[in-house]
């Protein structure tokens, strides 16, 4: 039995190490990943404590917190803070992530990036699928403390709205910035995908829409979606570059 489980180690080892000198080049590969899996870990640590009492007790400490104590029908701050996160909230909205997939999509076709193409359309509407499978499956009800600050209509979690600007909006920055040569550049879209993700999901607290971990779990399944996407766009351009040199030679 040692024996045998001494075997696996040390294929497993081998494993990795052929993955890492293969992505020698790429050597955010492997961060990636491992923060992909991280990222999945925390979904199902996240969705694993929502019959505990204590993450609802945070949950409503946190979302009555952005609420006016003598009316708890008014979000914290003035009107135009409430009509901003509105606005920040529509930028997770399905008609909003719709359009910015297409107008990317035929970027990349235009482009001759097919590849690209086939990764966005994949990634996207399998997140969709996924998040609306997901929904269905929890079926946790919406805050009932406060009034919406805007139209809901299906389960809670995962926040849809945080999941799918994570998927949207990381999946098409990361994507972006590998076709950047200059790092600052890179760095500064991927920064602006992560805040517009970030801003989308406080939104949805602050509007008393989503409880806080139905956003966090959002946020971590989202940005997995996204790595992972990116992963395997790497992955094909890679491959698809190892066998064009075989047939050129």
């Amino acid at each position: 039995m040692r024996t045998e489980l001494f075997m696996v180690l040390v294929r497993t080892f081998e494993r990795f190490l052929a993955l890492f000198i293969r992505w020698r080049k790429e050597p955010l590969m492997p961060v990636a990943l491992l923060l992909a899996s991280l990222g999945l870990w925390a979904f199902l640590g996240i969705s694993d404590e929502l019959g505990e009492r204590e993450t609802h007790q945070w949950d409503e400490k946190i979302l009555l917190s952005m609420r006016e104590p003598s009316d708890l029908a008014e979000p914290i701050g003035p009107d135009w803070l409430e009509e901003s996160g509105r606005d920040l909230t529509a930028l997770g909205g399905f008609t909003i992530l719709t359009g910015l997939t297409l107008a990317s999509i035929g970027i990349a076709v235009l482009l001759r990036r097919p590849r690209i193409a086939v990764v966005i359309a994949v990634a996207i509407t399998s997140g969709m699928a996924l998040v609306q499978w997901l929904k269905s499956g929890y079926d946790r009800p919406r805050p009932d403390l406060i009034s919406h600050g805007t139209v809901v209509s299906n389960a809670s979690f995962p926040s849809g709205h945080s999941t799918m600007s994570a998927v949207v909006w990381l999946t098409l920055g990361l994507l972006l910035a590998r076709t950047q040569p200059s790092r600052a550049m890179r760095i500064y879209l991927i920064s602006l995908s992560v805040l517009i993700t970030l801003l989308v999901g406080m939104s949805r607290v602050y509007l008393g829409v989503h409880w806080p971990t139905d956003v966090l779990a959002g946020w971590a399944l989202g940005a997995a979606w996204a790595l992972g996407s990116w992963v395997i766009a790497v992955w094909w351009d890679r491959r698809s570059a190892a066998l064009g040199d075989v047939v050129g030679n």
